[in-house]
């Protein structure tokens, strides 16, 4: 085989790949990513929770309070991984698209839906093969609040023409892991294993 062919046999090899195979993202740049979503979630969910107080869904204002302050939290927790490796991040905040509170409980199920089964597990596969302890610790945290915020998104969605005229209500954050819950019935914080007195309420 000549050296032509063997370039090409090469080329057609390298095209066959999966995609899964392309050189991934780094740690700190998934970092980054994380951290910055993370600041803008929680400066859309405040915005939406205004939103939600003005069109009378009382409750759904309570939820986007308590899954801001999550984020903030989530933010908190990537900014100091960052900081271990020597970067100093700083939020660069997007205007949030406000829109009707259906259209923003939805906006809200879709990027917790994205984080949750896209995102974080891209995340904590390149943490794992980094073997970036930190890293993983603060991505596992952060996928497993996303979880419970698509869910208690998904049941106000459901609930939304019956919480029209509701009041405020009580949530209740973990200051550790973002974890949220309308029912403090616990010891320890499912996710983190923090005691419960870690937790704070948000209405």
């Amino acid at each position: 085989m000549n050296r032509l062919s063997i370039i090409v046999v090469a080329a057609l090899a390298l095209a066959a790949l999966p995609l899964s195979a392309a050189p991934a993202t780094s740690t700190k740049e998934n970092l980054l990513a994380a951290f910055q979503g993370e600041s803008n979630a929680h400066a859309r969910y405040v915005a939406f929770a205004t939103k939600a107080d003005q069109e009378g869904y009382g409750r759904v204002a309570s939820l986007f309070r308590a899954a801001a302050r999550a984020e903030e939290i989530h933010a908190k927790n990537h900014a100091e991984v960052l900081k271990k490796i020597g970067v100093d991040a700083k939020p660069e905040l997007n205007a949030p698209d406000v829109k009707s509170t259906r259209e923003n409980v939805r906006a809200a199920i879709e990027g917790e839906t994205y984080e949750r089964d896209t995102m974080y597990p891209k995340f904590l596969e390149k943490a794992r093969q980094d073997g970036n302890r930190p890293a993983i610790e603060t991505f596992n945290m952060a996928k497993t609040a996303e979880a419970e915020h698509a869910r208690l998104y998904t049941a106000a969605l459901a609930g939304l023409d019956g919480a029209k005229g509701s009041a405020s209500e009580a949530f209740y954050v973990c200051t550790v892991c973002g974890y949220t819950t309308a029912k403090l019935d616990f010891e320890k914080c499912p996710s983190c294993f923090n005691p419960k007195d870690r937790y704070v309420k948000v209405g």
